[in-house]
C-alpha cells in the first residue's frame, strides 16, 4: 500500500535550495549514465511536475511520465507548452498508480526507468521493485532515487532534535517534511533486493549532503548556487560523504534475457 502524496505542499517548496540542490544533483548523475545518443524510451515513474523528464526529452528520447496527481501533470502540461514541437512530441503523460505498471506498460518496454522519491511511500517496495524490473528491458537503466536508511539520524541530530534523532538509530521510518510518515531504504539491503530481480547496481551516489538542514533556504546568488551544486554534486560521489547524505541514489543494470 502507498501513502497518499500531498502535491500542494511538494509544489510550495521546489523553489527552494533543497529541492533545487536535489535537482541538479540527480541531473548531472543520470546524464552520467543515459548519453544523449542512441536515443532511449524512458518511464519516469512519480514523474511529477516533469523536471527530469522534461530534461530527458529535450536531449532526444522518448519519455513517459505516470504520476497521480492531476494537479501536479497539469504543471508538466504547462511546461510542455512552453517547449519546441519537436520536444513536446517526444513526452506522453499518463495518470496512473506506480503499483498499476503491470497493466499499463508492457513488459521490457524501456530503456530507462526513472522513479525518484517514490519508493519511501511504499510500505512494502517489493511489488513495485517487481513492476520496476518487469518494465525495463535487457540491458536497460534503472535510476532509484530513495531515502538514507543509513543516515536517518543526521538530520534531526543536526537540527538539535535529539528525541527524533535517537529514534531514527531504532527503524527504518521517519516522518518527512510534507507532513508524510515515510520509510528509508539501506544501500546494502537495497542491493540485493535488485539483485534478485536482475538488476545489478552499477553506481550509487549521495544526494544533498550538505543542503539537507536548509530547511525551506531560498536560492543564493548565482555564483554560490554554482559553487553549492559542484560542492554536492562531488560529495555524493565521494567517499565517506556520500554515505551520510539524505538520499540515495542508484544507478542499477538489468541483467539477463
Amino acid at each position: 500500500m502507498s501513502v497518499a502524496f500531498p502535491s500542494d505542499r511538494w509544489r510550495s517548496r521546489l523553489g527552494t535550495l533543497r529541492q533545487v540542490v536535489r535537482q541538479e544533483t540527480v541531473t548531472r548523475q543520470v546524464a552520467a549514465h543515459v548519453p544523449d545518443l542512441p536515443a532511449r524510451r524512458v518511464l519516469d515513474i512519480g514523474c511529477g511536475q516533469g523536471t527530469q523528464a522534461l530534461l530527458l526529452a529535450r536531449r532526444g528520447h522518448s519519455v513517459t511520465g505516470l504520476d497521480t496527481s492531476e494537479q501536479l501533470l497539469d504543471d508538466f502540461r504547462a511546461a510542455l507548452d512552453a517547449e519546441p514541437e519537436d520536444v513536446r512530441e517526444r513526452v506522453r503523460l499518463v495518470r496512473g498508480d506506480a503499483t498499476e505498471l503491470g497493466s499499463l506498460f508492457g513488459p521490457g518496454g524501456f530503456d530507462v526507468v526513472l522513479c525518484h522519491g517514490v519508493l519511501m511511500y511504499f510500505a512494502d517496495p517489493g511489488p513495485l521493485l517487481d513492476a520496476i524490473a518487469g518494465a525495463a528491458a535487457p540491458g536497460g537503466t534503472v535510476s532509484l532515487l530513495v531515502r538514507n536508511g543509513d543516515a536517518l539520524a543526521m538530520r534531526p541530530g543536526l537540527l538539535g532534535d535529539w528525541e527524533a534523532a535517537n529514534a531514527a538509530f531504532e527503524g527504518s521510518g521517519y516522518h518527512n517534511r510534507l507532513g508524510v510518515d515515510a520509510r528509508a531504504d539501506r544501500l546494502e539491503e537495497l542491493t540485493a533486493e535488485l539483485a534478485r530481480r536482475d538488476l545489478a547496481v552499477s553506481q550509487w551516489y549521495g544526494v544533498r549532503v550538505f543542503t539537507d538542514t536548509a530547511v525551506d533556504a531560498e536560492l543564493p546568488d548565482e555564483a554560490t548556487l554554482d559553487a553549492v551544486l559542484d560542492a554536492e554534486e562531488r560529495a555524493g560521489r565521494t567517499d565517506p560523504y556520500r554515505h551520510v547524505a539524505a538520499l540515495l541514489h542508484v544507478v542499477a543494470v538489468r541483467v539477463g534475457a
